[in-house]
Order: C-alpha cells, then structure tokens, then sequence
C-alpha cells in the first residue's frame, strides 16, 4: 500500500511540469498559491519577531525583504520611475490605482525606497490568519467601511501620528480592485485626510495589468510593470472646499501617466509587427517627454511640489493618448493576446 502511495506521489510530482507549461488555468493558481502560500509562511516566521516591535511600521520593511522574491519565482518584474519623491523623508498620503491583489507583491518590491510606510486596508484581511495577524503587528491600518464614522475615527488618528511620525500612508483611493484598464473614480478619505493634516498628496501609478493578467481567463503569464512616482501635491492652504477639483485633478494626472505607461509596456509586449516604426515608437517617446516634462515642472518649483495644473505639454500628452488609444484596442483584445498554452 506505501509502494503504491509513493508511486502516486511521484507521477503527480511528474506531471506538474506538463500541466504547467501546458494548462494555463493550472498555471494561473499555481502561481497565486506560491504567492498566498509563502506570503502565509513568511507571516508565520515573522509574527514572533513583530512581537518585539508590535504594530510597528518598520516591521513592514522585514516583510518585504522576505517576500519580494515572490515576484521573481512567478515571473513578475518591477521598474520604478520616480524614486525620489518616494524616498523623500516626509509625511505624505500615498494615492495609488488598484488593479489586483499582485499590486502588493510590487509594494514589497519598493518598500526600501518608501522606508516608513503604512498601508489603509479593509478589515476582513485581518481575520485571513496567519496575514492578517502579520500584518497588523506590522502595524497595517484596518477599517471598517461597513461603519463609516468608526472608520473615520481611526484614520483621524492615524493622520495625526503619520504627520508626527514622518510616516507615509498608502491608500488606494478606488476602493475595490479592477483589472479593466483605467482608473475608476476615486472616494474622498485619502483627500480628506491630506488636507485635514495640511501634508502631500503623493500619486504612484502602475501600468496596466492587461498584458499577463485574466482573472476571468484565469491567465496569469509573465510581465513587466512600470511603476510611476509622480512628484508630491502640496495642499498647504488647501480645504476641504477644495477636495472635489484636487481629487479629480490628481485623477486626471494619474490617467495621462496610466495611458503613458501602459501604452509603452503593450508596445513591447505586443507580439504582432506594428504598422509603421513611426507607430511604434510613439509610445515610448511619448513617456520620455512626459518624464522630462514632469521633472522640468517640479525642477521650476521653489517649493519640490508639482503644480496641481502640472501636464505633459500639449504635443506630447496628444503623441501619448492617441499612442495609447492605439493600443488600447489591442487591450481590449488582450484575452486573444495572452498565451494560453
């Protein structure tokens, strides 16, 4: 009977290679139970260390180092632009988009650079144990969006001590993730919150997903993203009058850098020849003279904030939409693009 166990052992063990090179539906839950299960492991390992520091958020730092691997082990790479408005040593409410639970694995990729960084995030991860436990150890702020006014007691507190701290605070201002290829619209908490406290608004843009990741294909293949650090929002002066114009301007700066640098990640990516090189390098150009546009506004502020009104110029912001506009319809053809075998 043990012969016949260990024989089933070593031909399951034998056709995990087949099924993952062949069965994309067996490669896509495969990749996630790698990235839940040493995620969980490592939360194991940690806890009694976080327990020296509870509720630290430098404990998070530990995380990091040792999950960022993940991303290598499922075929994931990182490319950070921007990384000195993200290592600035300040307070600040980080407002990023949210396309999928990976967007963590690119957190931990950079938490380095952010050093002292906290993340917003809903209470039922805290009861997903051993991360949960993990995590608020870590020192992750839990709220509950069931119980509005609770919640907005705890991010009051939290804004004081962020500010006292020099602690940055992470917060995805769409709310639930979407993998749909632009940004959704954005609630009001992080807004609110900045300009309570009178600190930075610092936007983090990740590029569309749409290249390695179907959820409902369940695809998940290897892919490059470009991570995007624009330069800080000041909102000294600013009230709570103001939220609505420097919610949806910072949205708008947000998309023109989504559609900049998703169009160069699905020009690269792109398997099929482009019509003109003219085409084919639009999209590329189009995010270098946004980069140098971007860094020659901030470079005229006294202050190192952009400019609420900060743009890419008007040749090149039309050079990068109608570049992503070009390939956003190859996007929405990206079931047919993904490998599948």
């Amino acid at each position: 009977m043990s012969s016949f166990i260990e024989l089933m052992g070593l031909l399951v063990l034998l056709m995990l290679p087949f099924l993952y090179e062949t069965n994309h539906i067996f490669r896509y839950y495969f990749k996630f139970l790698i990235y839940y299960g040493i995620v969980s492991f490592n939360s194991i390992i940690l806890i009694p260390a976080f327990l020296v520091r509870p509720c630290d958020v430098r404990n998070l730092l530990w995380a990091s180092t040792w999950c960022h691997r993940i991303s290598t082990l499922i075929g994931l790479r990182w490319e950070l632009r921007g990384k000195e408005h993200l290592s600035k040593d300040q307070a600040c409410i980080i407002v990023a988009n949210h396309q999928s639970s990976l967007d963590v694995l690119g957190m931990f990729d950079i938490w380095h650079v952010m050093n002292k960084c906290t993340v917003v995030a809903k209470r039922e991860l805290f009861y997903a144990w051993p991360f949960g436990l993990a995590a608020w150890l870590a020192g992750l702020i839990f709220i509950d969006r069931v119980r509005g006014e609770k919640a907005r007691d705890t991010l009051n507190d939290v804004n004081r001590r962020i500010k006292k701290q020099r602690i940055k605070l992470w917060v995805f201002p769409e709310g639930t993730r979407r993998n749909t290829g632009e940004l959704h619209p954005f609630k009001k908490g992080a807004f609110h919150m900045a300009i309570d406290q009178q600190i930075p608004i610092l936007p983090v843009v990740f590029s569309s997903y749409c290249t390695f990741l179907n959820d409902k294909k369940k695809i998940l293949n290897a892919g490059r993203i470009v991570i995007t650090t624009l330069p800080p929002v000041s909102t000294e002066g600013l009230t709570k009058d103001d939220i609505e114009i420097l919610m949806e301007r910072i949205r708008l700066q947000m998309t023109e850098t989504f559609k900049l640098t998703s169009a160069e990640t699905l020009q690269r990516y792109k398997p099929h020849k482009p019509s003109s090189p003219m085409a084919a390098a639009a999209a590329v150009n189009g995010a270098e003279a946004a980069a140098v546009a971007a860094a020659a506004a901030v470079a005229s502020s006294s202050s190192g904030y952009a400019p609420l009104h900060v743009g890419v110029g008007a040749a090149a912001a039309s050079a990068a939409s109608s570049s992503y506009e070009t390939y956003k319809s190859s996007a929405g053809k990206a079931s047919n693009m993904l490998k599948t075998l």
